[in-house]
């Protein structure tokens, strides 16, 4: 709930560069860009928030795995550690993968909107399986 709120806000906060562009009905190349950007800046303050919630909870599992009689003998990198290289491998694989999605009209004014839908739809699906990792009972 409180996320799309945020998201909400997020929207109506950004003014289109060009007075009556509309993106329900975007209809020349730079407007679905500019859409294209506003659906990814979305997605990623989406990502954000979970982040955040993922993070804390992973933090959370660390100190009471801390507080087990464990440690002493697993030594391997805790959660929210591995949730950080993980998260850090994810940024560089989505960025390069969206990059070489873009590449089909590379050098095209539709290249900067095809990236943006590869951004968007894997920050959308990483959001996903973020929440899901956070919900996950131990």
């Amino acid at each position: 709930m409180i996320v799309s709120l945020i998201l909400g806000m997020l929207a109506q906060a950004a003014e289109p560069p060009v007075p009556g562009w509309n993106c329900d009905n975007p209809t020349v190349q730079q407007e679905m860009n500019w859409c294209a950007g506003q659906d990814t800046a979305a997605a990623d303050a989406a990502l954000n928030l979970q982040w955040k919630i993922t993070a804390a909870e992973m933090k959370a599992r660390d100190a009471l795995f801390a507080a087990s009689s464990s440690p002493q003998y697993d030594k391997r990198k805790g959660y929210f550690q591995s949730l950080l290289e993980a998260q850090r491998a994810w940024l560089r694989y989505r960025d390069a993968h969206c990059r070489v999605d873009g590449y089909s009209a590379r050098g095209g004014s539709m290249e900067p909107m095809l990236v943006s839908f590869c951004v968007t739809n894997l920050t959308r699906k990483r959001t996903e399986e973020l929440k899901a990792l956070s919900q996950n009972e131990q």
